[in-house]
């Protein structure tokens, strides 16, 4: 006879479970809640519970031991679990510590974010945008932009890390078992608070102590008493302030004059000139024009200085108005801070706040003295300070002031050429040419100690026969001296070098001869000369012929033939003779 056993112990199996179900329904079991249950026997694995039901709990010592809950644990202690299952897999009930702290703690985090309640956590470590925090077994996310209120570095992370710290939930999502949390948040909120204590202790127009927390452009932040207070740049000073780092450096300790507290967004700004009088009121009385004063260098920049009259007043001497002869220098060259120096003002405007002062027209102008003791024409010793593509600039002895020479003032060829025979730091005697006050311009010239070698063609005009010397012959002409300089060379092209073509060659010219040539262009504007000897010859033909032709049977003959016979004539004479 055969014997079905498997099915009768699924029958019991079930049968059991369906009895075990209404047993816990009239004990309000269910899965998925947080129940009490009693520590009945403590083993070596396990620690069995009882639930009050046919069946008890068991729950593994490891688990309590994660959440170091097993030590204190003893038979008849009470503990909260969550029930999983009714029924595992060898029929016994599933329960879990872990979990039902877990939601335990989820609990409390929903409570916390509903109500805006402190939690208290420990950063254990970090993850790409942030970090993780521990908040009673929850694991929350940190952004980096909630670490604090302001950015930190990663050694200051570092401190952060395991330490017990205060969290506010900013969001809690329960199905997706999302969770972050907020460091910011609770600095901010206790910044806040102190804030709020520290505007009930001052008002308007207090004097307090503060220390420079950061430098911004516009001005800086200060701190009072753990309130940040703004230092605007025009309320530093009442001269004007082109950099705040220039007055002022971060840790600095200062007293400053609160100005204005905005009660709603609690912003609180202050002063430092407000705790001094204004010393633009009344400074035209103060300060005269072109009356000479005492003051103190501050600053030396690209366009001028700085001088310190008084206390929070200050003028600038502009770059123009440093030195007589010094120009587009560098005013560090000139001055230098904390010198005490003598200035004149020459303009004060109480509107824009600004005072124009000068430094050289308390010296004597080196322009007007010059002119006393050199005028036009006076030979003056100079030393070559720069060399240029137009000229020499020299400096002027005894006097500071800076002259030029131009290239066609050099030599009086006026090339650029003759710029090549001087030197930097070399002494060149020259002659005052002009001196343009206004301008600020000296005028001296080298071949102005010689006399004009144009000089010789003063009297002279176009069609004038003159003697030159062959200093040169070159292809395409010649070139010759005239006059006493046999420095001055005029060319004789070599179309006009003779009437007649086969003639016009400059070979047959030798160095040293003496050629006689005509004027054919002068221009003593320019200095030009034109020679030429074809015309001379073209001009004695003329003569020759007018001369020898006057009766008439000339006509239609050549030069050649008229002086033949005049040749003719010549010989029989001295034969007779």
């Amino acid at each position: 006879m055969e014997i079905k056993t498997e099915p009768i112990k699924k029958e019991n199996s079930k049968e059991f479970e369906n009895l075990l179900k209404e047993d816990f329904k009239k004990r309000d079991l269910k899965e998925g809640n947080i129940i009490k249950a009693k520590v009945s026997e403590i083993g070596k694995k396990f620690i069995f519970l009882d639930l009050k039901a046919k069946s008890e709990a068991i729950l593994p010592i490891e688990e309590l031991k994660l959440l170091k809950e097993l030590e204190g644990l003893k038979v008849g202690s009470n503990i909260e679990v969550y029930l999983e299952r009714l029924e595992g897999h060898n029929g016994e009930v599933v329960v879990s510590r872990q979990k039902a702290k877990q939601m335990d703690s989820w609990k409390r985090m929903e409570k916390a974010f509903e109500t805006q309640e402190e939690v208290e956590g420990l950063i254990t470590n970090k993850v790409k945008g942030g970090m993780v925090v521990n908040v009673d077994s929850c694991l929350c996310f940190l952004p980096g932009s909630q670490i604090s209120t302001t950015p930190l570095k990663n050694y200051e992370i570092d401190k952060l890390m395991n330490v017990p710290l205060k969290f506010l939930v900013v969001k809690c999502d329960k199905i997706r078992g999302n969770l972050v949390v907020s460091r910011r948040a609770i600095l901010e909120k206790s910044k806040n608070e102190d804030i709020k204590k520290i505007l009930s202790k001052i008002k308007e127009g207090d004097i307090v102590e503060g220390k420079v927390k950061a430098i911004v452009d516009w001005g800086a932040f200060i701190d009072i008493s753990g309130a940040d207070a703004l230092l605007h740049c025009t309320d530093l000073s009442y001269s004007r302030v082109k950099k705040t780092s220039d007055l002022l450096s971060i840790g600095q300790s200062l007293k400053v004059k609160i100005i204005k507290i905005d009660q709603e967004t609690k912003r609180i700004s202050c002063g430092i000139k407000q705790m001094h009088a204004d010393p633009y009121e009344n400074l035209e009385k103060k300060y005269k024009i072109n009356q000479t004063y005492k003051g103190v260098v501050t600053k030396c920049v690209d366009y001028g200085v700085f001088v310190k009259l008084e206390e929070g007043l200050e003028g600038l001497v502009h770059q123009s108005e440093l030195s007589w002869v010094k120009k587009n220098i560098q005013p560090s060259k000139i001055l230098s801070p904390s010198q005490e120096i003598e200035v004149k003002i020459i303009e004060v405007d109480t509107q824009k706040k600004r005072v124009s002062l000068s430094y050289k027209q308390t010296q004597e102008n080196p322009w007007s003295s010059f002119s006393e003791k050199s005028p036009v024409g006076s030979l003056l010793k100079c030393k070559i300070i720069n060399i240029t593509d137009f000229g020499l600039f020299v400096s002027l002895e005894n006097s500071g002031l800076i002259g030029m020479i131009h290239y066609k003032d050099i030599s009086w060829k006026e090339d650029e050429e003759s710029l090549k025979n001087f030197k930097k730091n070399d002494f060149v005697k020259a002659k005052l040419l002009e001196v343009d006050k206004e301008k600020e311009k000296i005028r001296l010239g080298i071949k102005q100690l010689e006399k004009d070698p144009f000089d010789f063609f003063n009297n002279k005009k176009n069609g004038e026969v003159v003697t030159a010397v062959v200093k040169n012959v070159l292809r395409n002409g010649i070139k010759v001296s005239v006059g006493p300089d046999e420095n001055s060379l005029f060319m004789i092209k070599k179309s006009d070098l003779a009437k007649d073509i086969e003639n016009c060659r400059p070979e047959i010219f030798t160095m040293g001869n003496k050629v006689d040539c005509m004027i054919v262009g002068l221009d003593q504007e320019k200095r030009k000369v034109s020679l030429s000897i074809k015309e001379l010859e073209i001009q004695n033909e003329k003569i020759a012929i007018k001369k020898y032709g006057k009766d008439g049977t000339s006509s239609g003959q050549m030069l050649g033939d008229i002086l033949g016979k005049v040749l003719g004539s010549k010989k029989k004479k001295k034969d007779k003779e």
